[in-house]
């Protein structure tokens, strides 16, 4: 049969027209670039200012004398908006994300939701264009611009970005970090982010990319959702132009628009001191075995380091994806004196997620009928293979579901740890190592001297989301464990025998699994001489901080000197011979009002209410929630290379308990033994409250059998329907952890 040929003329236009829909939907034409965002033309009443500042004095709890002179202002340093790619990735329909949030969103909520005194932006640096830098500057200047009087504002807000290196080794993996600038005119500020690499996401002329891109429209449900997904490609799309800078060149003569890349800390430290403004480097998340390799660690980074006060005077110990304080000895993998890798066996209090794995096989195997000796077999070679993975190893395991896995991975008894938690890059072991100059006898050995923080880590636009401990989905990052496949691509038969990874088709995190491990984010806490961003910069440069959970716990830590007249602040570093004494006080945080204070029902309308703070905010009550220990932990640093490490972290070195009836917990301690032992001697402090409901705050809610192994698991989740209604509450304990005080053991002729 032939066609007609006005038959074929009529194919062939609809084939060139079906060409250019194809080409112009996948680069974006029907889309809209995201805007900076509304920000409120409104400061805090004046009243709200005035009684929070007074009430984070602890006033109301403290002799009158007794009241320091520098107030405690709580901040933000590490929020995300939908400028970030994974933030803008999970905000859309398919993960049933509730839409974007541009930086504007996060002024406001961190103004009238929150009431928190200082935040900062912090987009990753990876895929922001120059156009979205520009606003971002802009939305940084224009919510300073509202908050009132510069000597005394509402707020301030601080302008940075993350700079997010992944490796897939431990040796080329160096983590993330926050940067924060000082500044915010154009003048004053780099005219570009800095991102650890260039963009590898497939762009639209790539035939994945278009697939990737059609997949997203053919999902849309009606209009309104299809132009969710017209607006994220257009995202991509600009995020595909953007050209790298080229190499070798000084940061002032690059044009504003290219990207510049910095594959190593060493070279971003080079480049931001090349630029020349004041700025904060904040390491976070380095125990994330989310994307941390097994066996990372601070060694390589504190070998390569110039300058590590400098460079890193501070560390993020505390967000909602988790708490990397802790140093254990147990590891994830291990190596044998041959250099090989191995899966060790499970401990009292750790199971290796390989080791699972190949129990996982075991049983399949065993019910399959088939004889021990091959099921041992097979277990054993599963392990194997798993370790061959850095952080996909539950793709070869097929079928396994999150029951399987029970705790595998995790620190049992840390607080709130990181998923698949990585103990050598832990705040304790970065304190507690040193290199040793081989090549100099005369270099004093580096150390990492760092004051410690939290914060959030959102990626909604709402920095400070732990006042409260409500809405999941909106107030944590929960969505986050919903990026990985689609549930109906990975869907595998749970075979007796693994599979490589070649064979599973599939690589990357176990995404599902890390929704157990989102809470609602800490607090970073300054002790400033006002609220303005001079005082706060000085303070977070004195390293005169400490971080929360999430709650407003008030801490003082201070070495007491000359007959306790004389104090030393957290933070601080001081030579003597003597045996140091300090004093902690700690006062819990007021117990939340429902709803939210008179004057952010003033400025938010409440639609915007309900979208941007879910009807509630911070609302505090005249009670105080009790504190009711201080724990003091010693880390005594390495004197000569290879010194174990474990022998170092005494955690808790002391246990101070706090009296019943009274607001203020007030202990004192002195290390009788610091003379005698004559080496160098860290101490920082954790002031706990009374357990209270949190998110996450059991992580996977393990069934503990008498052995204190986990039998079975409960996981939280992020993608059945009956997960959307559930915060996953369990009862924890609110922290705050003060910075160190650095006591170096001589005299100061040393």
């Amino acid at each position: 049969m032939r066609w007609p040929l006005r038959a074929l003329w009529a194919i062939a236009v609809l084939l060139v027209l079906a060409a250019v829909w194809v080409y112009l939907a996948t680069n974006g034409f029907w889309g809209q670039r995201q805007p900076r965002g509304d920000i409120t033309p409104a400061a805090r009443d004046a009243g709200f200012v005035r009684d929070k500042t007074q009430r984070q004095s602890g006033a109301d709890a403290l002799q009158g004398a007794d009241v320091p002179e520098k107030r405690i202002l709580f901040g933000d340093l590490h929020v995300h908006s939908t400028y970030s790619f994974d933030a803008y990735n999970a905000s859309l329909p398919m993960y049933r994300g509730d839409g974007s949030h541009p930086p504007g969103d996060a002024c406001d909520f961190a103004r009238f939701c929150s009431g928190l005194d200082f935040w900062s932006i912090n987009d990753h640096a990876e895929g922001l264009t120059a156009r979205q830098w520009q606003l971002t500057r802009d939305m940084v200047r224009q919510c300073n611009a509202t908050a009132g009087d510069p000597t005394h504002p509402d707020m301030v807000t601080f302008l940075g970005w993350e700079w997010t290196q992944i490796g897939n080794t431990p040796e080329d993996h160096f983590g993330h970090k926050n940067v924060v600038l000082r500044d915010t005119i154009d003048s004053e500020v780099p005219r570009r982010p800095i991102a650890s690499r260039e963009q590898l996401f497939p762009g639209g002329e790539d035939p994945y990319g278009v697939l990737m891109r059609l997949f997203l429209l053919a999902g849309a449900g009606d209009g309104a959702q299809r132009q969710r997904y017209h607006d994220f490609i257009r995202f991509l799309t600009d995020r595909d132009t953007l050209e790298p800078c080229a190499r070798n060149v000084p940061v002032r003569d690059l044009p504003d628009d290219c990207q510049e890349v910095a594959t190593t800390p060493t070279a971003l430290f080079e480049k931001m001191d090349d630029w020349g403004f004041p700025y904060l480097t904040i390491p976070h998340g380095n125990t994330w075995g989310f994307y941390t390799p097994p066996l990372s660690s601070w060694d390589k980074q504190l070998a390569a380091h110039s300058d590590p006060e400098r460079h890193e005077p501070l560390i993020e110990v505390f967000s909602g994806h988790g708490n990397i304080e802790q140093y254990r000895e147990w590891r994830a993998v291990r190596r044998g004196s041959d250099g090989k890798a191995y899966c060790p066996p499970p401990g009292e209090d750790y199971l290796p997620e390989c080791w699972r794995a190949g129990e996982i096989i075991r049983q399949r195997c065993e019910q399959a009928g088939a004889p021990a000796s091959e099921c041992d077999s097979r277990a054993a070679a599963t392990r194997a293979n798993f370790i061959l993975t850095k952080d996909s190893g539950h793709w070869t395991v097929p079928g396994a579901t999150l029951e399987d896995w029970l705790d595998a991975g995790q620190c049992r008894d840390c607080y709130m740890p990181a998923y698949n938690h990585r103990p050598t890059s832990s705040v304790q072991y970065g304190l507690a190592i040193r290199h040793f100059d081989e090549d100099s006898d005369s270099k004093a050995p580096r150390r990492f001297r760092w004051g410690i923080l939290g914060s959030s880590d959102v990626h909604t636009a709402r920095p400070g989301t732990g006042y409260k401990e409500y809405k999941r989905r909106n107030m944590t990052d929960a969505m986050l464990g919903q990026l990985g496949p689609p549930a109906f691509l990975i869907e595998q038969e749970p075979l007796p025998n693994f599979v490589t990874l070649e064979q599973a088709g599939f690589s990357g995190p176990n995404f599902a699994r890390f929704s157990s491990f989102f809470g609602t984010g800490g607090l970073v806490a300054v002790h400033a001489t006002g609220r303005d961003r001079g005082a706060i910069w000085d303070a977070l440069q004195r390293k005169e901080v400490y971080g929360t959970s999430g709650d407003r716990i008030l801490l003082w830590f201070d070495l007491l000197q000359d007959d306790v007249e004389t104090r030393t602040p957290m933070g601080s570093s001081v030579l003597q011979q003597r045996a140091p004494q300090f004093e902690v006080t700690a006062l819990g945080a007021f117990e939340q009002k429902p709803g939210c204070p008179a004057d952010s029902l003033r400025a938010l309308s409440q639609d915007r209410l309900m979208s941007l703070c879910a009807g509630e905010c911070y609302h505090p009550g005249d009670r105080r929630r009790r504190i009711e220990r201080i724990e003091v932990v010693r880390i005594r640093p390495q004197v000569h290379a290879g010194e174990d490490v474990g022998e170092l972290i005494e955690d808790p070195w002391r246990v101070l308990p706090c009296p019943e009836g009274e607001a203020a917990c007030t202990v004192r301690f002195t290390d009788e033994a610091f003379s005698a032992q004559g080496r160098d001697t860290v101490y920082y402090v954790r002031a706990l409250q009374a357990p209270t409901p949190t998110i996450n705050g059991a992580q996977l809610r393990c069934e503990v059998g008498d052995d204190g192994q986990c039998l079975a698991v409960n996981p939280c989740r992020a993608t059945e329907p009956t997960a959307f209604d559930d915060d996953c509450l369990s009862d924890a304990a609110e922290r705050a952890w003060s910075s160190p005080i650095f006591v170096d053991f001589g005299s100061a002729t040393r």
